[in-house]
């Protein structure tokens, strides 16, 4: 098996390419290094590949010529995981024409690409739940510690409107749509899974992007500065904290996108809501308190409040029924088990 996987030295993507060399498939990584922690994973993959089984390119998905030479020398590639995108909200604000660029531009690359040296593949497309938009169009009620949406019991599904809001949604809204219709329009096999939070190992997280890690960093260091008996660290949120989302862990991650391509030929033009269900929901402050028991801190998480940011989701949390259905899939690390792993992580990390 050959698989081409775009933003392969990413969290999503280097643990989706652990997968398929472990399973001795010729991995081919294209991945700009853009973001930190991007040749840590580089290094760690190259340690885990066999001869000749890991080929590597640094390369901008904007840039087409490139791209085109990288699949001319890969000809029969079989899947393609589109993982390769700029994925914080608060980037997308900042430069919007470097967004653009890579979410839509680098999107419509790869598609085209694809079409041209492998029309036979798979590809499956990273999405994002910011494609629905802020919704705050949605009946809310508030309990001590999350929002909640009375009206959805089971999360939201793929029927709900597309609304793009903030940059970041409008390139990924738009690369979701190409994606869907180059299977209508030209038969390729695609589809697209809008994700809601994702977490796990090989992910460096910051304070734009990877809220699970980067409050598990925060509350170790409250650890830490505790049992030296030193001033409690202050950290920032933004909003109330009771905006939620439900959390898949990357074990999940790796046998969804394996489902994805061992039931292709079913599943092409789909496209699926992801995450970990409602079961596994968190706020941020149900995650401190979890955080807070996991530790045994001597008090609470010591945050202070920053505003709303603009084009937050008060609540989102994925109706998993259709992938489940579609794809035999369910998560099965819990979230509770998930955070110990992910505390376990960012303690190495941070060592």
């Amino acid at each position: 098996m050959k698989v081409l996987i775009t933003g392969g030295c990413g969290f999503l993507g280097s643990n989706i390419a652990s997968a398929y060399l472990k399973e001795g498939a010729e991995v081919i990584v294209v991945d700009a290094l853009f973001r930190a922690g991007g040749e840590l994973n580089l290094e760690w993959l190259q340690g885990l590949a066999r001869k000749d089984q890991l080929s590597f390119y640094q390369h901008d998905l904007a840039e087409r010529s490139g791209l085109t030479e990288i699949f001319k020398k890969h000809p029969g590639i079989d899947y393609i995981c589109h993982l390769g995108g700029q994925v914080a909200m608060t980037t997308s604000l900042t430069n919007p024409e470097r967004d653009m660029r890579t979410n839509v531009v680098g999107t419509f690359n790869v598609l085209e690409s694809m079409r041209e040296f492998c029309p036979d593949a798979l590809l499956a497309y990273s999405s994002t739940n910011k494609v629905y938009g802020d919704l705050e169009h949605l009946k809310y009620e508030t309990t001590e510690t999350r929002n909640t949406l009375p009206d959805f019991p089971n999360g939201l599904d793929e029927s709900m409107p597309l609304d793009f809001a903030s940059p970041y949604g409008c390139s990924k809204g738009a690369a979701d749509q190409y994606v869907r219709d180059w299977n209508r329009n030209y038969g390729l096999k695609t589809l697209v899974f809008r994700h809601s939070s994702i977490y796990g190992g090989r992910q460096f997280s910051t304070i734009d992007q990877g809220w699970i890690g980067w409050f598990c960093q925060k509350a170790l260091e409250q650890k830490e500065a505790e049992d030296a008996g030193a001033p409690i660290p202050e950290f920032t949120i933004s909003g109330s904290g009771k905006q939620v989302r439900d959390v898949l862990h990357a074990e999940d991650l790796i046998a969804l996108y394996q489902s994805a391509y061992a039931h292709r030929e079913v599943v092409a033009g789909d496209i699926f809501n992801i995450g970990g269900g409602l079961a596994n929901s968190l706020s941020l402050l149900e995650l401190f308190q979890l955080l807070e028991a996991k530790l045994q801190l001597k008090g609470p998480m010591n945050f202070k409040r920053l505003p709303r940011r603009k084009s937050d989701q008060d609540f989102f949390v994925a109706d998993i029924s259709a992938a489940g259905v579609a794809l035999n899939w369910q998560p099965e690390v819990t979230s509770r088990d998930g955070v110990s792993r992910m505390l376990e992580w960012t303690r190495s990390e941070l060592a």
